[in-house]
């Protein structure tokens, strides 16, 4: 036989094997095919990945064995939206499901920050930023910087917007706000990559430098390893985009530090434990203190600057999520919008009245309707869709699944919002009420079952500040404009590693 024959017979035999598979998977829900596994079905519903796993998810009940492309970092992962496993796995066996070995090459962008590290180094970083955000002159300095900023900015810029009636892209203008309230709670200035007034919207390469990191750390899950290094190494493709970005980001962010340290007369001052003045409190002089006082911590400058980043990434993109799913379901929720005006009236002050000098922690925890709102928006779009564990030892999950030691574990929190299991019938509707008891208090949900924070012992250091800076933004937003999304323009989560909108959100804005 020749050599054409040969192949022509190995290809033959292939595709009848190939069709064996097919006719015998027919009925199933993802074909498990040799050598790529069940990536065609990932890349066929790629647009809707989401729905898609909360589909697979619901008929699997709860809990799915993927099977991907040999010799790739999703070779075998267990999936689940059971929230008893997540339970499990965050919490009851938290000691046992760490990061992983292939985590740090991954998420090399983060260093030696927190969302980086594991076990001990973990606790002792949570530890240290736990006092500094739980703080008293923090919490003011919070509150003073948010005031200023949507009074000052965002509140001026949308006031400029509505008498142009121009068409604005909400997703990006709260990116914006957002990047700049946490540099300014980081490091005590404001980059103004949100204006005043409408017409003078910079370019904000930084704030596009974390998407494409985002972007490409989720390439490198589904991405065999060799490949993905490969084109670090040759510096091509989306490899090279990601070192653009990084570069892009710890420029600007040394530039931050560089200035803000003010050299060695404040180094020596820190050094030496001086109070600074708290009401200009910003973490990265807290940082700096701590770090130059403990004589282990020899790259004080990169254990800063990948701080300083993990912080960054942590709080601006989530909110400004948060915040743009938020508003697109209340400005098609009518009633849902009149109520949370009405509440604000009713509790915080009438229209005479300056909405944003009101908005403190007291009034706002007031506003129940609206803290419902906010909550049932975080529940449907959560602002991490993913999060991943991997088994250090051998174990059973609830659900009766057993875990192989090295095995990864991914539970989807999109899903898990739209478990009947876990919020019922009405499960895919936008229900503020859901969060409100009888007596008209806030219901507390257990952490495993409303995983926006994530659950257990890593569960998000920020979540209060979060929550206030999200009630801070939404009730000034609502209270002065009515917000209306342009005709025709489609929203869809975006695949990332934040769940942006896929198109941005187009919206024209209208003074109440």
């Amino acid at each position: 036989m020749t050599l054409f024959q040969y192949i022509t017979l190995f290809v033959a035999i292939l595709l009848v094997i190939f069709y064996y598979i097919w006719r015998r998977n027919q009925n199933v829900l993802v074909t498990n095919w040799p050598i790529i596994g069940m990536l065609p079905f990932v890349l066929h519903n790629q647009s809707n990945l989401h729905d898609f796993v909360t589909l697979g998810l619901k008929l699997c009940r709860g809990t799915f064995h993927f099977k991907g492309p040999w010799f790739t970092n999703i070779a075998n992962f267990i999936l689940t939206s059971d929230h008893l496993n997540v339970h499990h796995i965050t919490s009851k066996n938290f000691s046992n499901y760490g990061k992983g070995t292939d985590f740090h090459e991954i998420f090399d962008v983060l260093g030696v920050g927190i969302l980086n590290l594991d076990f001990e180094e973990w606790k002792q970083e949570r530890t240290l930023l736990h006092s500094l955000l739980k703080g008293k002159s923090f919490e003011i300095s919070f509150q003073q910087n948010i005031q200023k900023k949507l009074e000052n900015f965002l509140l001026r810029f949308l006031d400029h917007a509505s008498k142009s009636v121009q068409v604005l892209d909400l997703q990006d203008i709260l990116e914006r706000f957002t990047f700049d309230i946490t540099c300014i709670l980081l490091f005590g200035f404001d980059p103004r990559f949100l204006p005043y007034k409408f017409n003078e919207l910079p370019e904000i390469a930084h704030v596009k430098a974390i998407s494409i990191i985002e972007d490409t750390i989720l390439s490198r899950h589904y991405i065999p390893k060799y490949f993905w290094k490969l084109q670090k190494w040759l510096q091509i493709g989306q490899e090279k985009k990601y070192k653009v970005a990084q570069e892009n980001l710890h420029q600007f962010l040394s530039k931050c530090i560089t200035y803000y340290s003010k050299g060695d007369e404040e180094r020596r001052r820190l050094r030496n434990g001086e109070d600074f003045d708290e009401s200009h409190f910003y973490l990265l002089k807290a940082l700096m203190k701590e770090g130059l006082g403990n004589e282990e911590m020899v790259e004080i400058d990169k254990y800063i600057r990948d701080t300083a980043f993990n912080l960054l990434a942590a709080g601006s993109g989530t909110v400004s999520s948060g915040l743009s799913w938020f508003s697109w379901l209340v400005s098609t929720h009518f009633i849902v919008e009149a109520k949370i005006i009405q509440e604000i009236k009713d509790n915080c002050l009438s229209h005479e009245d300056n909405l944003v000098t009101n908005l403190r922690v007291e009034k706002l925890n007031k506003l129940v309707y609206l803290h419902g709102a906010i909550c049932e928006a975080l529940r449907l779009y959560p602002p991490v869709p993913f999060q991943h564990k991997c088994a250090i030892k051998a174990d059973i999950l609830p659900s009766g699944d057993y875990v192989k030691p090295n095995t990864k574990l991914i539970y989807s929190l999109y899903a898990m919002g739209r478990m009947k299991q876990i919020w019922g019938k009405d499960r895919f509707e936008f229900k503020p009420e859901r969060w409100i008891s009888d007596k008209g208090h806030i219901l507390h949900v257990p952490s495993c079952k409303f995983i926006a924070f994530n659950a257990g012992p890593r569960s998000c250091l920020g979540k209060d500040i979060s929550i206030v800076q999200m009630k801070m933004v939404a009730a000034a937003m609502l209270w002065k404009f009515h917000i209306q999304v342009v005709e025709g323009h489609s929203v869809t989560p975006r695949v990332s590693i934040v769940l942006r909108m896929e198109h941005g959100f187009k919206v024209k804005v209208s003074k109440r």
